[in-house]
């Protein structure tokens, strides 16, 4: 027993050891590295303390100051940034729903500022600034080497001011240059309508007004159209919705499931971690849904799109989306000036991180681009066809009541709307073609 009990002591005693001599080490190398870090804010002093005294022109400390927190912060990836007190109460008030400017949604690509989705409605959608362009100079002013927020003051000005954006568009032989006036940006946040026998509803952006606006104007339409027993779905648009508020998106996933995970965060250690699940109630009571993204839809659409196909609670068509699956917090700091600093990725319920990849549509539906050039000959016959109707003396139908006759034209001036809609809008237009097809396959099986 004694031998023992020695032996077990021993070991302990080795282990104390074996685990000082480990210890050691690495306080050393931690307490090399705090030195490090110390040896470099030193350095930065040096350098601002030589630039305010030595350089050509008298600066602006503050504003150098400021350059400095907002290199460190645009270095460690395209969405955190120092956001000044002009710049923070801006970003205050987009999330309300009302601010100056073009209405674009930008980010940086190598250097280069590009659109992720012009928003409906704005100038910058009105003078056809597409989803993937790159803006390249502003005012004749080139934007290579400025920083995102450099770039967008450039962008900023008075209402009704004009300014004139050079684009290079994918296809385009070279660029070409947008003439914009500024605008107040007022955001409608959801837009409504029956097409049909579906409801359409074009989410615009995330601020927050989305969710009660949702809410309010699919009622709205479901009594424009006689009752949910004559809805066949629900289109939900989030083409070119550059997104906005997590909390907004998690309500507007939650207004169609009953239960499961919306989405979860995932941060720097586990513990900060977020999972947020849906509640009972779905306020298309169950009807089918079809959602629409393309390359414009990021951030809060994707977690809408990502959630409601995973549950299998819509049909994604199509193209792929942005891929931005980061969560950003902004943190206020002293002075009114804010932060806004990566903090996590978020998931799909499924587990699927969208960033950089987005979400892939489960229809691949390409919006056709109109040629401009493409004109129709004066004698090519358009639209006109013959039928045993037309013929002269052709015998009537005495098989259908007036009533059936009736019906009969009204499904087809339906069916020519519907055509109408496809020169229109040729994505929206198949997804309606989507919701007839599951009601006719659902009136099959009662």
């Amino acid at each position: 027993m004694k031998k023992f009990a020695m032996a077990a002591t021993g070991g302990i005693l080795l282990g104390a050891v074996a685990t000082t001599q480990v210890a050691g080490p690495l306080l050393a190398q931690e307490a090399s590295n705090n030195a490090s870090v110390y040896e470099q804010l030193d350095l930065f002093g040096d350098i601002f303390e030589r630039i305010r005294a030595q350089y050509v022109e008298e600066v602006d400390e503050s504003a150098l100051i400021e350059a400095a927190i907002d290199g460190m912060l645009t270095s460690l990836d395209p969405h955190s940034s120092y956001l000044s007190p002009d710049d923070a109460a801006d970003m205050r008030e987009q999330t309300r729903g009302e601010f100056g400017g073009l209405g674009i949604e930008v980010t940086q690509e190598d250097g280069f500022v590009k659109v992720v989705s012009p928003i409906d409605g704005t100038p910058a959608s009105e003078a056809g600034i597409e989803s993937g362009d790159f803006i390249t100079a502003v005012d004749g002013e080139n934007l290579l080497g400025l920083t995102l927020d450099e770039a967008v003051e450039l962008m900023r000005g008075p209402v009704g001011s004009e300014i004139i954006i050079t684009i290079v568009r994918e296809g385009a032989s070279e660029p070409f240059e947008v003439s914009i006036i500024r605008d107040t940006i007022k955001l409608t946040a959801v837009r409504s309508r029956v097409e049909g026998e579906t409801v359409v509803l074009r989410i615009v952006t995330f601020s927050d007004q989305t969710y009660p606006s949702l809410e309010e104007q699919l009622a709205e339409q479901v009594a424009e159209a006689g009752g949910i027993e004559n809805v066949n779905g629900f289109v939900i648009d989030l083409r070119n919705n550059p997104g906005g508020l997590l909390n907004q998106a998690i309500a507007v996933s939650d207004a169609f499931l009953d239960a499961g995970e919306i989405t979860s965060t995932r941060g720097r250690e586990p513990s900060d971690g977020q999972r947020w699940n849906a509640r009972e109630g779905d306020l298309a009571e169950g009807l089918p849904i079809v959602v629409l993204i393309n390359g414009g839809s990021a951030s809060a659409s994707e977690i809408v799109a990502g959630a409601l196909q995973d549950h299998r609670r819509a049909v994604v068509i199509g193209t792929n989306s942005f891929g931005k699956g980061s969560v950003q917090t902004v943190m206020p700091l002293r002075g009114e000036s804010a932060m806004r600093l990566t903090t996590a990725r978020y998931y799909t319920p499924s587990g699927r991180s969208i960033q950089a990849l987005g979400i892939s549509p489960d229809i691949i539906v390409e919006q056709p681009r109109r040629d401009p050039n493409a004109e129709i000959e004066e004698d090519e016959d358009v639209g006109f066809t013959r039928s045993e109707a037309d013929l002269r003396g052709a015998l009537n139908n005495d098989s259908l009541t007036d009533d059936e006759i009736e019906q009969i034209q009204a499904d087809r001036l339906r069916a020519e709307d519907a055509a109408a809609l496809r020169e229109e809008d040729y994505q929206l237009a198949y997804a309606i073609d989507i919701l007839k097809g599951l009601g006719v396959l659902e009136s099959g099986d009662n």
